[in-house]
C-alpha cells in the first residue's frame, strides 16, 4: 500500500526528527528489504535500505526537479537531526525517482523512510525518522526492522509491449531519416517489454538477483520501480560533483578472444565514438554553469559489465555555486545519452516516434541527504512493477546517421537481459 502524500513543511507538515546510531553488521541489505515497499540504493560496499514511510512528496511537470529541490531544502531546514556518524547516507535521507518527460502521467517523488539501515564499507548504521517530536524510547540497534523471509524468485515471461520489434525497426529508420534530413545529430529511441505477475508477488528475490549479478551498478528499488543502472547521472559529496557518461555499446564475446575483439571494435568504432562524444559534451555543457573547472576523461575507456561493453568517460568538477544534487539533476537531465543532440530536438522526435510514456525509465533515480549531497543514476536496465502485477521494462539505443536498425534492435536485447534474467533466473 502506498502511503499518503504529504505537503511540504511550508504548507503545514510537522518537522521531522531524525536519529542515527551505529550498529553491528546486520547482514546483506537485500535480505533486510520490506516486502510491501522495498526501498534500496546499493553499489559495491555502500548501500541504504528503507523501511516504512515517514513522508512522501510528489511532483510533476517541467518544474518537478526544481520543486523537489525547494521542498527538500524546506524539509531539511525544519528537521531536528542527531547524526554522530556524519557519513554519506546517515541522518535524514530521501529516496527519489523522477519521470523522464515533463509530460509524463507518472509522478516523480521523494520518499523519506521511517527507518534506514545503511552500510559504508565496514561501518553500519540505523536511522529512525519520525514526524513531530522524537519518541520517548531512545533509538537502539534492537529496533532494527524485522522482515518477512523472502519467497522463491518470481517467474515472468516477457513479450513485446506497445512497440513490437518490427515497429521498433521502423521508428529507428524514421530516426535515421530525421538525422540525415538535418533535424538533429542523434536521438535515443526506446522500446518496451511487458510481463504479468500475480498481484502482491514478492519482488525482493528479483532485486537481490540484480544486486548480486551487477555489483558495479547502482541497484535501486522505489515504489515498485527497480533496476541496476551502470550510469551515474551525478554524485555530489563535499562540494565536488562527479558523473560517469556511458554511450556506445557492444555485446560481450563468447570467449576471451572474442571478448577482447568486441572491446577493441567498440573502442575504435567511429559511430560509437561520435555517439559517446555527443553525450560527454552534453554533460560538460550542463555542469559548466555550476563548476568552471569541470573536466572529462581525455579519451573514453571501455567499461566491462557482465553482459555488455560500454564506452565510458568520467567527469568531475568542484562546485562554484553551492548547488545540491537535486539542483544538478535538473541541470543535467536529460543527457544526450538518453535523449540525443540537440536535446530539445531529440525530445521532440522521441515524442513523435515512441508510442508510450517512458515513465521513470531514463529519468534520475537515487537519494539525497539533508545537506543536499547525494547520488543519482540514470534509470536504465529497469522495470516498473505496478500494484496489479503488470511489469514493464524498457531499453533504448542511440541512433546516429550511420546506425543500422538491426544492430540497434540487438543492442536493446542486450540491455533488456539484466531485468529479464532477474525475473526468470531459471530460464
Amino acid at each position: 500500500m502506498i502511503d499518503p502524500v504529504l505537503p511540504a513543511p511550508a504548507h503545514g507538515v510537522d518537522s521531522l526528527t531524525v536519529e542515527t546510531v551505529a550498529i553491528d553488521n546486520p547482514g546483506p541489505l537485500v535480505s533486510l528489504l520490506d516486502r510491501q515497499q522495498p526501498l534500496l540504493w546499493r553499489r559495491r560496499g555502500f548501500g541504504i535500505a528503507g523501511h516504512g514511510v515517514a513522508a512522501r512528496f510528489e511532483f510533476s511537470g517541467a518544474t518537478r526537479m526544481t520543486d523537489a529541490a525547494a521542498t527538500w531544502r524546506a524539509v531539511a531546514d525544519a528537521a531536528t537531526i542527531t547524526d554522530p556518524l556524519a557519513l554519506p547516507g546517515t541522518g535524514l535521507v530521501a529516496f527519489g525517482s523522477f519521470s523522464f518527460s515533463a509530460g509524463s502521467v507518472h509522478a516523480s517523488r521523494l520518499v523519506v523512510p521511517a527507518f534506514v539501515v545503511g552500510r559504508a564499507e565496514e561501518r553500519f548504521w540505523l536511522t529512525r525518522i519520525t514526524v513531530g517530536p522524537a519518541p520517548d524510547e531512545p533509538l537502539t540497534a534492537a529496533m532494527l526492522p524485522r522482515v518477512e523471509a523472502a519467497t522463491s524468485a518470481p517467474h515472468a515471461s516477457f513479450v513485446d509491449g506497445v512497440l513490437s520489434s518490427e515497429r521498433y525497426l521502423g521508428i529507428v529508420r524514421d530516426g535515421i531519416g530525421a538525422i540525415r534530413d538535418g533535424r538533429l545529430s542523434k536521438v535515443v529511441l526506446a522500446r518496451d517489454l511487458t510481463a504479468r505477475l500475480e498481484a502482491g508477488t514478492d519482488i525482493r528475490p528479483t532485486i537481490a538477483a540484480l544486486a548480486e549479478g551487477y555489483p558495479d551498478c547502482w541497484t535501486f528499488a522505489i515504489d515498485g520501480f527497480i533496476g541496476s543502472s551502470p550510469e551515474t547521472l551525478v554524485s555530489v559529496h563535499d562540494g565536488v560533483a562527479t558523473a560517469r557518461v556511458l554511450a556506445g555499446s557492444a555485446a560481450r564475446g563468447t570467449d576471451a578472444t572474442s571478448d577482447d575483439e568486441a572491446a577493441t571494435t567498440l573502442a575504435t568504432s567511429p559511430k560509437d565514438q561520435d555517439e559517446h562524444e555527443f553525450a560527454v559534451q552534453s554533460v560538460l555543457a550542463s555542469l559548466r554553469p555550476h563548476s568552471r573547472g569541470v573536466v572529462a576523461s581525455e579519451v573514453p575507456f571501455t567499461l566491462r559489465l557482465p553482459n555488455v561493453w560500454h564506452l565510458a568517460s568520467d567527469v568531475e568538477g568542484v562546485l562554484d555555486d553551492g548547488s545540491t544534487s537535486l539542483d544538478l539533476i535538473q541541470a543535467l537531465h536529460p543527457t544526450a545519452a538518453v535523449a540525443g543532440t540537440p536535446t530539445p530536438d531529440a525530445m521532440t522526435l522521441i515524442d513523435e516516434l515512441e508510442p508510450f510514456d517512458r515513465g521513470p525509465y531514463a529519468g534520475p533515480v537515487g537519494w539525497v541527504g539533508a545537506d543536499g549531497d547525494g547520488e543519482w543514476a540514470i534509470a536504465l536496465r529497469s522495470a516498473r512493477v505496478d500494484p496489479d502485477g503488470t511489469v514493464t521494462a524498457w531499453a533504448g539505443a542511440g541512433i546516429v546517421a550511420d546506425s543500422d536498425p538491426e544492430r540497434e534492435l540487438l543492442e536493446t536485447r542486450m540491455k533488456f537481459k539484466p531485468v529479464v534474467d532477474a525475473f526468470d533466473p531459471i530460464a
